[in-house]
Parts: C-alpha cells; sequence; structure tokens
C-alpha cells in the first residue's frame, strides 16, 4: 500500500474529513467527528510520514519495528509515525488505521456515533 492507497483508504471511512493544514504545521489530517485518528506530514523532509493512534499493546509492538517509532509531541499518547507506509503488509495498516479510527470515533457522543455511522 502506498501513501495515495492510505489517504484514499482514511478519507472512505465512515464521517471521515480531510483538512490540509499549512505551514507551520504541513500535515494531511483525517478526522472524524472533529477528532483526529491519523495524519500525513505534507513538507519534506518528512515528506509523507503517516502518523497514527494505537492501542497501548500494539505501540510497544509497533515500535520495535524498524521504520516505525513514536510520534514526535504525540509520541506520549501512543500515536506513532510509519516512515514509509510501503513497509508494512497492507492488512496489518489498515488494521491499524481502523482501531486508531474507532477509537477517535468512540470519544464522540452515542447519537453523534450512529449518525456518522448511518452515514
Amino acid at each position: 500500500m502506498n501513501s495515495e492507497q492510505m489517504k484514499a483508504f482514511c478519507a472512505a471511512l465512515p464521517g471521515a474529513t480531510a483538512t490540509l493544514h499549512g505551514p507551520p504545521a504541513n500535515i494531511l489530517t483525517y478526522a472524524v467527528g472533529g477528532k483526529r485518528f491519523a495524519h500525513f506530514k505534507t513538507s519534506d523532509p518528512e515528506r509523507w510520514r503517516f502518523s497514527f493512534k494505537a492501542s497501548p499493546e500494539r505501540f510497544v509492538e509497533l515500535t520495535d519495528i524498524p521504520g516505525v517509532k513514536p510520534a514526535r509531541w504525540l509520541g506520549r499518547y501512543r500515536w506513532v509515525t510509519v516512515v514509509d507506509v510501503r513497509t508494512l503488509p497492507e492488512a496489518y495498516l489498515t488494521e491499524l488505521v481502523r482501531w486508531s479510527y474507532e477509537a477517535a470515533l468512540a470519544t464522540l457522543g452515542k447519537s453523534r456515533q450512529a449518525q456518522i455511522r448511518a452515514g
């Protein structure tokens, strides 16, 4: 899976929105109900590095993989950065991103969750 495919996957999740933040942040953020679940860095030298939130167990597992590290500024909240999305198997990566999406969705009220799930 490449960066374009991952961006399409994130955008296709129910209720997901993409927001491009210019300088100084330079990130493409994906959120559901205003809660972030993933983002891409859009400026050099970190262009297209992909970050998302992981479960506590997965955070330890992921940070042991070469090319995956705690996200700058967000690592303390169990966000990880994948230097190159092509290095992880597609099914594994989409499962991780779906977990991040579901975790963000779960922070919303029950009625808002139902509204998003209904489309």
